[in-house]
């Protein structure tokens, strides 16, 4: 069971075209969160952080500006334990080789990954049974 003495760590991420889901998913899930280390890109931290203020967010820069490689050091670090990334499926990403980057790097270090709600569900409430 994760407790306050031994959080584990999440990161958060959401494609502009996702962070309102994010943010809705973050709402109806904030007690489940509260138990969480939570990293977060900076748009996306910023947007869940207003609409959940009980939530304590460590908002890393901007997904195009650096915070995917930050999220991805945290994760190569073993800071971060598992990774919740709203992947708009619709639009052409210019930054798509960051997504395939934590993509990676949740594989390399065998990290649970999300990239949609119905298993960002899954994830927030199995590593709660811990």
């Amino acid at each position: 069971m994760v407790t306050a003495n031994t959080a584990a760590s999440l990161a958060i991420v959401a494609h502009d075209e996702m962070k309102s889901r994010m943010r809705d998913w973050a709402v109806q899930h904030e007690r489940l969160l509260s138990r969480y280390r939570l990293f977060a890109t900076g748009t996306t931290g910023g947007i869940v952080g207003a609409a959940c203020r009980s939530l304590k967010i460590k908002k890393l820069k901007s997904g195009p500006l650096g915070g995917d490689q930050q999220i991805g050091a945290l994760i190569a670090e073993r800071k971060v334990q598992a990774l919740i990334f709203f992947v708009d499926p619709m639009t052409a990403l210019p930054h798509d080789v960051d997504v395939k980057a934590l993509i990676r790097l949740s594989i390399v270090y065998d990290i649970p990954f999300a990239c949609n709600e119905a298993t960002a569900n899954l994830l927030i409430e199995g590593m709660a049974k811990r």
